[in-house]
């Protein structure tokens, strides 16, 4: 960074750099050339530095001027200074700038950015005449801090026409709402008020559809957008993924690549794969992978490479599961975690256990995750002594507390290996209460072994919880059934029924003249 012969680089200032600031400042102390040193500072990597040219200036009355003050805010909003701010929020004070209109907004924004919404609403308060800027930025901020139905109201308030920018922070507060009916009167306004498309807000808009569950508003909106980018695209087939839709997420994909209006981005990537994993699109998914390789201009993190790993363990390709895992130059917790969970669930428990034994060689920290999938490796192994071991050490070797996944992850253990009183045991020694998915987890052991007087202590635990899943009253009342006890399955069933429950149908899916070529993988699970 150079400025008047000046060099400062994107790091803390040294004393010599700042000797050459002191002498610049007594040399030619003329604010207009100092502030185009502090903006430099200010948008630098390290904001932190123009509050060292700020507190020079402030030594020398005629080097700074109202425009100093904004700078510095912004800095302070950028490096979260909070005490820094106060700091300049009373010297502006003291100076008389407090009823700039540029240093109040900078202000408003300053105590948005550290979450002072308080402060924020105070000063947007004392504006006199607020402009679109002001109106804009406490908007957004009540918004990006929660308060969504204040954000609403201070929009319906509003006394200033306001631009695109405003409209994006006032959606942003209906996708907090989950409130579609407000949602949509903000679209219709843009669309009434705003002569021009604005893809930033047209993006915010199609969020906000998709956020509320509105599908039909969404597609017709894309369709009927002028302008599309990969934010467009990434926006569309997420929301199609989110809600279950993964063929048409699949099929937005392709149009995608087709049509080349945009190239999809890593975010595009993850939310596709993430499409064939729900599915088992296998051929997809690995036409995506090689979608993947070859673009050479794409930047393959582990998000990405991780939402490859997944795929391939959701469809079954164990095999190329664990090549793409070897490929990974460096592998975090969530690369490791996901191809343990995935070898547990395909039936690997013991490579499961001897990858993560690999995993602590390598110095990597296991978390809660790596846990869940290496005490469902157990539980589908048999492996009852190893999963107690592991049950242990989360707690008292790598300070996991253990959570409710973790519990229904052992009392499954333990019922399947018909250690139906042990797995009762743990439930009543947990910390907290017990989910009704814990709960389920026993009354399924309950079931496969048959043992009707557990089953009946379950059911007057399940009796007493909210949120009970529909399968898991199916399950009572099939288990009921299956011993011969018609009127109590049927009581259960007239329970279901008189709270409006239903029982989501389960389907499955097979890929039949897939067109796109499929290499053939081992099979053979190798680490």
């Amino acid at each position: 960074m150079f400025i008047n012969g000046l060099k400062f680089p994107n790091s803390m200032l040294t004393f010599k750099q700042l000797n050459q600031i002191h002498a610049q400042i007594i040399k030619n102390p003329q604010p207009h050339i100092l502030n185009q040193l502090l903006k430099l500072l200010t948008n630098s990597c390290t904001p932190q530095n123009a509050f060292l040219l700020y507190n020079q200036m402030l030594h020398y009355p005629f080097s700074y001027n109202h425009y100093t003050f904004t700078q510095a805010l912004k800095a302070c909003a950028l490096a979260l200074a909070h005490k820094k701010g106060l700091e300049i929020h009373a010297h502006v004070m003291k100076c008389g700038h407090l009823r700039d209109i540029f240093i109040q907004n900078s202000l408003l924004h300053f105590y948005i950015s550290v979450k002072d919404i308080l402060s924020a609403h105070q000063i947007f308060c004392s504006v006199v005449v607020p402009d679109v800027v002001s109106w804009t930025t406490i908007i957004s901020g009540l918004s990006r801090c929660g308060f969504y139905r204040e954000a609403v109201d201070m929009f319906c308030g509003i006394s200033v026409q306001p631009n695109a920018n405003t409209l994006v922070s006032v959606v942003s507060a209906c996708c907090g709402l989950r409130s579609l009916k407000l949602g949509k009167s903000v679209h219709a306004y843009s669309l009434r008020n705003l002569d021009e498309c604005n893809i930033v807000l047209d993006n915010a808009i199609l969020d906000m559809y998709i956020r509320c569950g509105s599908l039909v508003g969404c597609s017709y909106l894309f369709v009927k957008m002028p302008k599309r980018d990969v934010v467009s695209w990434t926006t569309i087939i997420g929301g199609y993924v989110q809600w279950g839709l993964c063929e048409e997420a699949i099929r937005v994909f392709q149009e995608m690549v087709k049509t080349k209006e945009a190239e999809p981005n890593e975010a595009t990537l993850v939310n596709v794969l993430s499409a064939c994993s729900s599915i088992s699109a296998l051929s997809f998914g690995q036409y995506v992978h090689n979608y993947i390789n070859n673009r050479r201009d794409l930047l393959a993190n582990n998000l990405v490479m991780n939402a490859v790993i997944n795929m391939y363990v959701k469809c079954g390709d164990v095999g190329m599961a664990i090549q793409v895992f070897n490929m990974l130059a460096y592998k975090d917790a969530i690369c490791w975690s996901t191809i343990i969970s995935g070898l547990a669930m395909n039936g690997y428990a013991k490579q499961a256990l001897q990858l993560f034994s690999l995993m602590i060689m390598n110095e990597v920290s296991p978390d809660d995750i790596t846990f869940i999938g290496l005490l469902s490796a157990c539980s589908h192994g048999g492996l009852v002594d190893q999963g107690l071991m592991l049950f242990k050490a989360m707690s008292s070797v790598y300070e996991i507390v253990p959570q409710m996944q973790h519990y229904a992850c052992m009392v499954d253990m333990y019922g399947r290996a018909g250690l139906l009183d042990e797995a009762e045991a743990l439930i009543r020694k947990m910390p907290t209460e017990a989910e009704w998915s814990v709960w389920g987890a026993l009354l399924n052991a309950c079931r496969i072994h048959g043992n009707e007087l557990m089953f009946d202590r379950i059911r007057q635990e399940l009796a007493n919880m909210r949120g009970v899943s529909p399968g898991t009253f199916a399950l009572l009342s099939n288990t009921y059934a299956g011993s011969d006890r018609w009127e109590d399955a049927n009581k259960i069933r007239d329970e279901i029924r008189s709270m409006a429950l239903k029982k989501q149908a389960g389907c499955s899916w097979i890929e039949v003249n897939s067109s796109i070529p499929k290499e053939k993988n081992s099979e053979k699970c190798e680490i």
